[in-house]
């Protein structure tokens, strides 16, 4: 394909892409595949001739889109949001048409400037303190990461090098291994499953903290714990706090947990991945008060804020703290430029310093066009919006008696229920999602089966969201009558 057809197919793929967006509502948002469906569809190896690009092009509808289950439909109400736009995908495709591997100031000038101005703008959208910003001269600043369960295991990990140097300053006599078998870390019960695996990869123990009723972290709970393992000759190094939890948004007490974990000298991560992008609206920042107890802090704009996957936004209050820990400075990567006052501070900014990987895509581009052009006050009403519509789910299901509403509704998200057993909630998930005409996914909150509604799509509306319960109304009117029938037979 040379520049011209490319010019030519572009701008069929742009159509398509516009096209597929505009019309989605159309399309079923669960497949009707089965495992294994694709793999008879196409050949058992690669061509050996080139094909023509319209032959690929036919087969997108023929082989990829039977099996897509359409995030952005909005009739897709589960998991959280993938954020989407226009501008973001023009973006998208200008990254990819750089082709940058940015890893290091040098690697790619630009790639690394924009994300440390970009992550400053998007820290003063959600008024984080100034110790987080990089600014001219600060200790600290933000890094796109690939997505939130990469941010905790670099927190993680840099706590875990911190804390390790730290107590083999005091006590020489210990080996690395020692005080590894020793460390602890810490998150609620209702945390990510990717806070668990953290520890997996970074080899060392994690304990759940007990949550309360509103399935939320409270400081005497996290105080038991530790007051337990100190005494045991444990070592607690690390303590991740979650702001939306994933089964039911609930937010953990920071203004109790940070100075603990201050006073106790545990690194303390902040893992906001969903909710983070609502507290650029100042109603929300509230449930952001306690941040500056925290060394590192994290939030998704690819769930909740129009720009797609993968951005995933990460803050840390001393940066020294993550070069400290990853810090491999090869002589095929290393750069020399003027020893200017400027080239000091960009030289922390070789962000392969601050992530697993050592490559890394021009993804501040997504955040820049997505910020310019919506502005904050555009971005502020997409989240409103969706607050509002979670709102007028949540009352249609308390108008419904044969329902409960499990947990309170803060964000975009809504956990009810059946009133009744498990299985009959088993039953009418099931109902629901074979139906195919919306699409939703559950959680467990203690003993309890519940059905989580996430608002997701940009285009969702007031008459999505009616459909949407009438639909659950009557499979759930269905569902009794058949089970009460089996109960009476019974």
């Amino acid at each position: 394909m040379d520049a011209a057809e490319f010019r030519k197919r572009g701008k069929e793929m742009v159509d398509y892409v516009a096209d597929y967006l505009e019309k989605i509502e159309k399309r079923q948002v669960f497949p009707d595949v089965e495992p294994g469906y694709l793999r008879p569809l196409v050949s058992d190896s690669a061509p050996q001739d080139p094909e023509s690009f319209e032959d690929v092009f036919k087969d997108i509808e023929k082989i990829i889109m039977p099996g897509v289950t359409h995030w952005h439909s909005p009739y897709f109400f589960a998991y959280f949001p993938a954020a989407s736009s226009f501008p973001a995908l023009l973006a998208d495709m200008l990254c990819g048409g750089i082709g940058c591997v940015g890893f290091s100031w040098a690697a790619s000038p630009a790639c690394t400037e924009l994300e440390t101005v970009m992550l400053d703008w998007l820290g003063k959208m959600v008024n984080l303190p100034e110790e987080f910003l990089a600014g001219k001269d600060g200790q600290g600043g933000g890094v796109i990461q690939g997505s939130a369960s990469e941010a905790t295991l670099i927190a993680l990990l840099a706590a875990r090098t911190k804390t390790i140097k730290q107590v083999q300053s005091k006590k020489p006599e210990l080996t690395e291994a020692e005080i590894m078998g020793r460390l602890v870390a810490y998150a609620s019960d209702q945390a990510h499953s990717s806070v668990e695996r953290a520890a997996l990869i970074g080899a060392v123990k994690i304990k759940n903290v007990p949550s309360d009723d509103t399935f939320t972290v409270s400081g005497s709970a996290l105080k038991k714990v530790l007051d337990e393992d100190k005494a045991a000759g444990l070592i607690p190094f690390f303590f991740c706090a979650t702001l939306g939890t994933t089964s039911c948004c609930s937010f953990d007490k920071l203004l109790e947990l940070g100075p603990i974990c201050n006073k106790e000298n545990i690194w303390m991560h902040i893992d906001a991945a969903y909710a983070g992008s609502a507290f650029i609206c100042p109603e929300f920042r509230h449930l952001l008060n306690g941040v500056e107890f925290a060394d590192s802090f994290n939030f998704n704009p690819h769930k909740w804020l129009l720009v797609n996957f993968d951005c995933s936004a990460m803050w840390v209050k001393k940066r020294s703290d993550l070069i400290g820990a990853f810090k491999l400075e090869p002589l095929y990567l290393q750069h020399h430029h003027q020893e200017s006052g400027n080239f000091i501070i960009y030289s922390d900014y070789y962000y392969f310093h601050w992530q697993i990987p050592l490559g890394r895509r021009f993804r501040s581009l997504k955040l820049w066009f997505v910020l310019r052009m919506y502005g904050v006050k555009g971005l502020q009403e997409h989240i409103r919006k969706h607050i509002r519509l979670s709102h007028q789910f949540e009352h249609l299901v308390l108008q419904d008696e044969r329902f409960e509403i499990c947990a309170e509704v803060v964000l975009g998200l809504v956990c009810f229920r059946l009133k009744g057993s498990n299985e009959l909630n088993e039953a009418l998930l099931k109902s629901i999602n074979d139906a195919k005409k919306i699409h939703l996914v559950p959680c467990h909150l203690r003993e309890k089966f519940v059905l989580r509604f996430a608002i997701c799509s940009r285009t969702v509306e007031s008459t999505h969201i009616k459909f949407a319960w009438q639909h659950i109304s009557q499979l759930a009117t269905d569902l009794l009558k058949t089970w009460e029938r089996n109960h009476h037979q019974q």
